[in-house]
């Protein structure tokens, strides 16, 4: 029987938002490690904030289940100081693939989510 479940995204402490501290792939940081089950999938919704001191865009490049440009990059200008913008809407995730991110300056995006968990 198939279950449903909302989660908090992995790489979040009790559901707070995650710093994206890092300023190239190299230095990304994770946001998400998908569900490993045989059929399984989640469905993740992201938010970015970004409360850059001088009020300037943020480009975040959020990397979904791999590196290779631009099959697997997600890149968003996000405006500063407007709230939470979203950055997907329930996109699909298996098999243990990992969301990370990074910007082109570090420390002023914050990311929010949640996962919906689909479990056959």
């Amino acid at each position: 029987m198939t279950t449903y479940s909302i989660e908090k995204l992995s790489g979040s402490t009790d559901g707070k938002g995650i710093k994206v501290t890092g300023t190239s792939t190299g230095a990304s940081v994770t946001v998400h490690t998908a569900t490993s089950g045989a059929g399984d999938i989640d469905l993740v919704t992201l938010y970015a904030q970004n409360n850059d001191a001088d009020g300037e865009t943020r480009t975040l490049t959020i990397e979904w289940g791999g590196t290779t440009d631009p099959d697997n990059l997600i890149i968003v200008p996000v405006p500063c100081k407007v709230g939470p913008v979203v950055i997907c809407d329930r996109l699909p995730l298996m098999n243990s693939l990992v969301i990370k991110a990074w910007a082109d300056e570090a420390n002023d995006c914050i990311i929010y989510g949640t996962v919906q968990r689909v479990d056959k």
